[in-house]
């Protein structure tokens, strides 16, 4: 009986042989993953902080709710951006005796805290516009048109910075998510503004407030559900099991696949265990060709696969597929 791990060190695991390794990852798939954007992470924060500022001052001076939500919102994407900071940082920490597979669900962690924020700030931006929408009050229209035009720069331009890696990790997806629907969020308050300077209608800057909550929502619903599918061990977005499930019932050799597995180690990290029935012994000699397969297909770095005869998997406790 052998086992194979798609990354790691040898080492003898119990009775059943020594671990062959491979530890070459599936592009973006590695502990240092976050690593090019540091610096993102840095001016994103800085120009997003700073914008926060300007904008609870203008919108206190123009009585606009609606630069007020802006600025609530966008305090709580400076918060998610020092929250992904700190994991991307987190994430490439080595491995302690503790902590074998490292820190990388802090990324996952980071990205479950950036969803409740901003969803928690979606109820206090709720209940402030329906009370103006109930009572409308005169706002200042250069001033909101001029700090939502500022914010379209801001977070647009720090959602380019993060555009590149949004398809590889839900850490830099959230902040690309967030920074872009700000973008489009602040072009919303434009328009209000410019609707309420040509009709004085007022209430549409509470209405717009209510368009603001409602984007937040959208945008970070399917990050919330995502990232606590992650931290519950599900399936990773991207890898479909029954194709996985496939791939290794129709490896030469094998009779039968149980025990199988697939889980986030990190917001870019895939692990994957199982167990493999074979009728000879070519499974142990293709274990190197399979792993490397799983990584290059299915993006899986770490697998874990224990070869079984027949008679061991009579004995087996973990064959039935209920049995976890």
């Amino acid at each position: 009986m052998r086992e194979q791990d798609g990354g790691g060190t040898p080492a003898p695991w119990h009775n059943v042989g020594a671990m062959e390794h491979d530890h070459h990852h599936h592009h973006g798939h590695s502990h240092g993953g976050g690593h090019s954007f540091d610096r993102a992470f840095a001016i994103g924060t800085a120009l997003n902080l700073g914008f926060v500022v300007a904008e609870v001052g203008f919108g206190l001076a123009a009585n606009s709710i609606a630069l007020l939500a802006d600025a609530a919102h966008n305090l709580g994407d400076v918060l998610g951006l020092l929250l992904g900071w700190g994991a991307a940082w987190l994430t490439r920490l080595p491995p302690t005796e503790r902590r074998t597979y490292g820190w990388g669900r802090s990324s996952i962690f980071a990205v479950l805290v950036n969803a409740a924020i901003l969803l928690v700030s979606v109820g206090a931006i709720g209940v402030e516009a329906i009370r103006r929408l109930v009572n409308p009050q005169p706002v200042v229209e250069m001033t909101v048109i001029w700090v939502a035009v500022a914010g379209i720069l801001v977070n647009g331009a720090t959602a380019l910075m993060f555009m590149r890696g949004r398809g590889e990790d839900l850490n830099v997806r959230s902040q690309f998510v967030h920074m872009a629907g700000d973008a489009g969020v602040s072009l919303g308050v434009v328009v209000a503004g410019v609707l309420i300077q040509l009709t004085a209608w007022y209430w549409l800057d509470p209405v717009a407030s209510l368009g603001i909550a409602l984007v937040i929502v959208v945008t970070t619903w399917g990050l919330l559900r995502e990232s606590v599918d992650l931290a519950m061990d599900a399936v990773p977005t991207g890898v479909a099991e029954g194709e996985v499930l496939d791939y290794l019932a129709a490896v030469p050799g094998v009779e039968e696949v149980h025990d199988l597995h697939i889980w986030g180690l990190s917001t870019t990290e895939t692990a994957l265990t199982a167990h493999l029935v074979c009728s000879d012994d070519s499974g142990d000699r293709r274990l190197h060709e399979v792993t490397a397969e799983l990584r290059h297909r299915f993006g899986i770095g770490h697998a874990t696969l224990q070869i079984e005869t027949s008679g061991d998997a009579e004995m087996c406790r973990l064959r039935p597929r209920h049995v976890v």
